[in-house]
């Protein structure tokens, strides 16, 4: 644990920041398994273009995780050990892909990311002007969620005006 390093932190628990990290960091986890298995399962129209986009996130939430194992530890805490406790510990939980069809792949993908981005939004408020680094590590996911967010919609979009076009011209 880094004393100097922890002594910055103000007005806030260290063990508070440790379990709003370490929720995180069990998203994360779900949501890079989500993406991988949505990238295997997935059918459709454009499926290539949304596999490489799964995928891409898919490495985006492992980068995430490892960022905020990090900053656990730094903090002198301890990330989940056990991948059963991400289940327990998740703000935005795990549902398993059941329509294989890219639009709904896509669209429960969309909701992964809001709940993302809700979470590291609160995370961000709650140590904003306690713990700088903190702040630094989650703006910087919360960025990436956003913009993942952004790539998921236009991607689904494009998919529904192109069937929607398609329709017009049967």
């Amino acid at each position: 644990m880094a004393k100097r390093g922890n002594s910055i932190i103000k007005g806030i628990e260290i063990s508070e920041v440790i379990n709003m990290l370490n929720k995180a960091y069990a998203d994360e986890w779900l949501a890079y398994y989500q993406y991988f298995i949505e990238a295997k399962v997935i059918k459709g129209i454009m499926k290539d273009a949304a596999i490489a986009e799964l995928e891409q996130h898919a490495t985006d939430e492992l980068r995430h995780a490892n960022m905020l194992a990090d900053r656990i530890l730094q903090l002198g805490g301890t990330p989940l050990l056990n991948p059963k406790e991400w289940f327990t510990h998740t703000n935005c939980g795990y549902e398993e892909p059941k329509d294989f069809d890219v639009v709904a792949i896509l669209e429960d993908s969309i909701k992964g990311e809001q709940c993302a981005i809700s979470t590291y939004a609160n995370i961000a408020e709650s140590v904003k002007d306690k713990d700088i680094v903190t702040y630094d590590i989650v703006s910087q996911i919360l960025a990436d969620e956003v913009e993942h967010e952004e790539d998921l919609q236009a991607l689904s979009d494009d998919i529904t005006d192109f069937i929607t076009s398609m329709k017009k011209h049967i």
